[in-house]
């Protein structure tokens, strides 16, 4: 949405204070699109090295070593994929909520929006691939 302002000295002070408020409405949902790919970036950290460590511990086990306490670093893996899977879903639910209540009318086709849908998808599926080869 390109907001481009009529002369100053067109506009009455009704029609800046409109133009003011869409400005302000623009930089929040902008703001919540940051906070957004925070989230993702954070997110795809944990579960892709909770994925690496069972990974590396799999193929140790796969190859015949046999590590002291093997569990605690697994269940570390699992614990940082299903960590960063909830904070995936929270903070797209967040996001949600967030754009409903600034934009009601507006659709939710931010690209940072449907990359974070890929990512909760994405990392449920990993957590439960992972959590049913464990158990």
């Amino acid at each position: 949405m390109a907001l481009t302002p009529p002369s100053p000295s067109v506009m009455s002070s009704s029609e800046m204070a409109q133009f003011n408020t869409r400005l302000a409405v623009e930089r929040t949902a902008m703001a919540a699109d940051r906070s957004l790919m925070a989230w993702v970036r954070t997110a795809l950290s944990m579960i892709s090295f909770g994925f690496t460590i069972y990974k590396l511990l799999e193929g140790f086990a796969q190859a015949g070593d046999h590590l002291r306490r093997a569990s605690t670093p697994r269940d570390m893996g699992l614990f940082l994929t299903g960590l960063g899977t909830v904070a995936m879903v929270m903070g797209t639910i967040e996001y949600w909520a967030r754009m409903r209540a600034l934009l009601p009318t507006r659709p939710l086709r931010q690209p940072s929006f449907v990359m974070a849908l890929i990512m909760s998808a994405a990392g449920l599926f990993i957590f439960g691939g992972i959590l049913l080869r464990a158990l």
